[in-house]
């Protein structure tokens, strides 16, 4: 049994020790080409791993200076303790694969490492600034796009415009050093947040900031930096103490940071690039012209399954996503929804396999590994129901198909907001709206049409229009009488 407390740190001087299944050996340190926002455990799970396997294909100094936003000074001083090295642990069906990544060369810690960050970002060698930030983090007014001239943080950033404390503060900033400076070449901005058409929704943002202070320097923002919109996709638990041990079996260093995850990951990028970028599309990401089609993908098949997934268990008494798939009717449900009411709303390129996509999602939620609860899914359910699954109901409707699938999913979240299951658990309701929505819930005392019309007046999920239409009531009240009469588990037999 090894004691992770007594074993050497994990630094590059250990690099050429350890054994050539956890790293490739073909390596030259690179020279630092991208500055990451946000250096999460999703950026260094996902972009942080496909640049460096990039870097193993095809060459290129894409190293990569990652940033906190948040003072995280724990962070940056645990990742630099150990030269930027930290392990992946892809977890699966069939026991934990680790891979030691060295694409991290420098971590700063914002606000304390302010000068060095600038410095950083007016090399001309900086090439890329990538984001996983949060759609938080884009202090974006939700209404208009533009950046949220109420929030006190952008105030100050417009106030004191050489000390910023937000993204688009520091982006601006960033952008007009770049401009005046000798070489007067922009770098590209690429957000991979879960945010639609993430790249222009940044855009606008910034564009707007800039436009407050210097019009021109919007116009030049505008003009010569691109914002290429993504998609990303993998599931990155929380680091937990069995990822250091599982590590340290494996590579006989002690790695404080390491990051646990599912095997399967994607990647869509639009290609439009203001200068260089790594190959990634030699490891598996796919650049494409338009990302809307792969970004919907994802948001009807996966989001919105996992949603139906998670409130139907929460209601049926299955605490994760594996163990609710497991139940054979409720992987019918699911499989047959995708199939035959969700995917006919999708145009995909030719070269995208939407069965295959299907298939690989039901083989992810089975995945025993991560134990992915369904209660997380289940918060703030208010802000995910119209574009994981009102939107794609919306568009049944308009092809005058049937829905009965996709209108369980909606029932059993306003059963859901009861606060307990079918066999009487209690449980919180995490929610934005929580107040409001328990309020009506109570009030209609579990009866399916008072539920029903209470919970249709919040305008915030449901469209007057939609809430109206005689074929959304209908298909909704029966598969609210189904939840009613036969709890979560009986309405998902009824469907088979």
């Amino acid at each position: 049994m090894i004691s992770v407390a007594t074993l050497p740190r994990l630094v590059r001087e250990a690099l050429p020790t350890l054994q050539s299944h956890l790293l490739s050996p073909h390596w030259q340190e690179p020279r630092i080409g991208i500055v990451h926002l946000g250096i999460g455990n999703f950026h260094r799970a996902h972009q942080a791993l496909y640049t460096e396997e990039a870097m193993l294909a095809s060459g290129g100094d894409w190293g990569i200076c990652g940033v906190t936003l948040q003072g995280d000074v724990g962070k940056r001083d645990a990742l630099m303790a150990q030269q930027g090295l930290y392990s992946v642990v892809e977890r699966g069906p069939h026991g934990a694969k680790v891979t030691v990544v060295r694409a991290l060369r420098e971590v700063l810690a914002m606000p304390h490492d302010r000068a060095a960050l600038f410095a950083r970002l007016a090399d001309p060698l900086v090439q890329i600034v990538s984001l996983t930030v949060t759609e938080k983090g884009y202090c974006r007014d939700a209404k208009t796009g533009e950046v949220a001239l109420d929030d006190p943080a952008i105030a100050h950033d417009l106030a004191n415009p050489l000390e910023p404390r937000t993204v688009p503060g520091i982006l601006v900033a960033a952008l007009r050093e770049r401009r005046d400076g000798a070489h007067g070449k922009p770098f590209t901005v690429l957000s991979c947040d879960n945010l639609s058409h993430n790249g222009a929704a940044l855009r606008q943002v910034v564009c707007s900031f800039a436009r407050q202070r210097d019009p021109a320097l919007a116009d030049w923002i505008a003009t010569h930096v691109a914002f290429p919109s993504t998609m990303v996709d993998r599931i990155v638990p929380a680091t937990t103490d069995a990822e250091r041990v599982t590590v340290a079996h494996a590579i006989v260093y002690e790695d404080t940071v390491p990051v646990p995850c599912e095997p399967f990951r994607q990647w869509v990028i639009e290609d439009r690039f203001a200068g260089g970028r790594p190959a990634w599309e030699a490891v598996g990401a796919q650049l494409v012209e338009d990302v809307t089609p792969f970004e919907l993908a994802k948001l009807r098949m996966l989001n919105g399954t996992h949603s139906t997934l998670a409130y139907l268990s929460m209601l049926g008494g299955f605490e994760t996503i594996d163990a609710a798939i497991f139940h054979p009717p409720m992987r019918h449900l699911i499989r047959t929804m995708m199939t035959e009411e969700i995917a006919p709303t999708l145009t995909m390129p030719a070269s995208f396999d939407l069965a295959a996509y299907r298939d690989a999602l039901l083989e992810r939620y089975a995945n025993p590994a991560l134990k992915h609860r369904c209660a997380q899914i289940a918060m703030d359910g208010s802000q995910k129901i119209p574009p994981r699954l009102i939107a794609t109901i919306a568009a049944r409707i308009g092809a005058g198909e049937p829905f009965t699938r996709l209108a369980l999913a909606i029932a059993a979240w306003m059963m859901f907001l009861r606060g307990h299951a079918d066999d009487g658990t209690r449980y919180e309701i995490s929610d934005p709206l929580a107040s409001r929505l328990k309020t009506l819930a109570t009030f209609a005392q579990g009866e399916p049409q008072a539920l029903m019309d209470a919970l249709l007046t919040v305008r915030e999920v449901f469209p007057e229009d939609l809430a109206a239409l005689p074929e959304f009531r209908k298909a909704l009240r029966h598969a609210l009488q189904l939840l009613h009469e036969h709890g979560a588990r009986g309405a998902i037999a009824a469907l088979q």
